[in-house]
């Protein structure tokens, strides 16, 4: 079987303390499960950070950030930088989520900027790309995909592929009001990124994972998790109870394993 990748990103909930608490617990419930048949994460806010960073085991629960600037230094308001988060003992930063494209205007050409700058400093680089609702109408959503991968990923040096990831989130399948995806539409579009990374990079873009985020929840995830291009779950609000993400990973294992 292959790999399978389960993350969750905390979005602006948690304290400090409820961050840390959650992941404790999560470690403790998931502990058993092989390492070599998951990759578990999870991307708290900022704030939670370091505390979380110091209370559980990396080689159980992958910890990263929700967006990071591209410079080291300098003058930068209210941005974190990759030093920053080397120093808090991040795992990856997540890049280009959809309420930063779409609420806080940030353009493919800059998601480009902080791929390379988290590749550079050692991070896995978690982007994430979807269509809006307008975009799927049109019948547009594989063109956009396509423009988000090749200007995300432009120029990147190929000796650091190990360390890509990809979440394809549906805009208008995100939030507390977003529509599930259908398994059938999510892994067609999956099948286009994956074909779009091998053009990218044809030796090692088989080799990236491709995860599906967008209302994931109990009742969809057994049927998503078992499509030949999806290879792991982007959870939202399901995930946010320890107890609930653990079942929903375990069901989702079992079936991929029938």
């Amino acid at each position: 079987m292959k790999k399978l990748y389960f993350g969750s990103n905390l979005k602006m909930y948690k304290t400090i303390r409820e961050t840390t608490e959650y992941l404790i617990s999560l470690a403790s419930l998931t502990g058993d499960i092989s390492r070599e048949e998951i990759e578990l994460f999870i991307i708290p806010s900022y704030t939670s950070l370091e505390r979380a960073s110091a209370a559980i085991d990396h080689n159980l629960i992958k910890l990263g950030a929700q967006n990071m600037c591209w410079e080291e230094q300098g003058q930068f308001t209210g941005e974190i930088s990759p030093l920053m988060l080397q120093e808090a003992g991040l795992d990856l930063v997540m890049i280009g989520h959809s309420e930063r494209r779409h609420v806080f205007r940030e353009t493919d050409e800059e998601e480009n900027r902080k791929v390379k700058c988290a590749l550079e400093h050692g991070f896995t680089a978690l982007l994430c790309i979807g269509e809006t609702a307008e975009d799927k109408k049109y019948g547009a959503g594989p063109e956009v995909l396509r423009m988000q991968l090749k200007k995300g990923f432009y120029e990147v040096d190929p000796s650091h592929i190990g360390k890509i990831w990809v979440a394809y989130e549906p805009v208008w399948s995100i939030g507390v009001s977003g529509t599930p995806a259908s398994a059938d539409y999510a892994e067609k579009m999956h099948k286009e990124i994956k074909q779009c990374l091998l053009e990218l990079f044809p030796e090692q873009g088989a080799g990236i994972p491709v995860l599906y985020g967008g209302s994931v929840n109990p009742g969809n995830a057994e049927e998503l998790i078992v499509q030949p291009s999806i290879d792991g779950l982007f959870v939202g609000r399901a995930a946010w109870q320890a107890d609930k993400f653990n079942t929903l990973i375990r069901s989702a294992m079992k079936a991929a394993g029938r």
